[in-house]
């Protein structure tokens, strides 16, 4: 018997995407279970050509590859069955209220299809999770070091906490990095594609292109700089990290990052 009292079906859904940037991104395959108040459930899935290369790192994660949704059709032919599918019913998933629910409102706007999320109520596991099993400081003191944290949201009080915190998970986890380099790259793991720190940089077959955007995304620097010039200018002007704007800085003025080491292991697909 399904737990959840409704009186009306429950769209169980899950997507996976081009990547994690809810704006610029696009799904690739979409899963709904589509569970009845009398507990009778529906399963429909989607295949989609995201109408772009898949970056390779979004391949790594989900194994969905440019050879996989050649033959499939885009999101727009689907959108409307997707609609119906989902139609007075609320949406219930993992995580779907910060990533899945905005990223599918995003899509049906795209293919011209009315589709919201207001007005239907969300089950969301993961927040259930984490209302269950707290994940703030208070938590970790008292999992790794099994102390009360009495000083919660004192400055002093929570950095000592979190020493206690980092102390304590280095009796627990013996393998856990030493040297302060190397854990640096385990807190903050970057991947190697990015020419910059957040990825809006990447390096394509040694060159460094945008990688955000609906009109850049591909391009290549170089050729930004020659014919589109006015667009790197207008990040100049934006809030985006400083070893962006260095790179766009110096790209304006004739000078490029060197390509990395292996340049050919580091591209991806146009």
């Amino acid at each position: 018997m399904f737990p959840v009292q409704t009186d009306r079906p429950i769209a169980f859904f899950d997507i996976e995407s081009t990547g994690i940037n809810i704006y610029e991104d696009r799904i690739i395959d979409l899963a709904i279970v589509l569970v009845h108040p009398d507990g009778r459930r529906e399963e429909h899935t989607y295949r989609v050509n995201p109408g772009r290369p898949i970056p390779v790192e979004a391949s790594r994660v989900h194994g969905i590859y440019d050879d996989d949704v050649k033959d499939c059709p885009t999101f727009d032919a689907v959108a409307r069955n997707v609609a119906a599918v989902l139609e007075n019913a609320d949406l219930g998933g993992y995580n779907i209220a910060r990533f899945d629910v905005p990223l599918l409102e995003r899509e049906m706007e795209r293919a011209g299809v009315p589709f919201s999320a207001s007005g239907r109520r969300i089950v969301d596991a993961q927040r259930i999770f984490h209302r269950r099993e707290p994940r703030d400081l208070t938590a970790a003191l008292m999992f790794y070091a099994g102390k009360v944290h009495d000083g919660a949201h004192g400055a002093l009080a929570d950095v000592l906490a979190t020493l206690d915190v980092l102390e304590g998970q280095y009796k627990r986890y013996e393998d856990l990095p030493r040297p302060i380099g190397d854990l640096h790259e385990y807190c903050n793991p970057k991947d190697p594609t990015w020419v910059d720190s957040t990825g809006r940089l990447k390096w394509v077959n040694g060159e460094v292109t945008i990688n955000f955007g609906s009109k850049q995304r591909g391009k290549k620097l170089r050729d930004i700089v020659k014919f589109e010039p006015g667009f790197l200018r207008w990040m100049l002007d934006q809030n985006f990290p400083r070893d962006t704007m260095d790179i766009v800085g110096d790209a304006l003025k004739g000078k490029f990052p060197s390509p990395p080491p292996s340049p050919t292991d580091l591209s991806v697909s146009e």
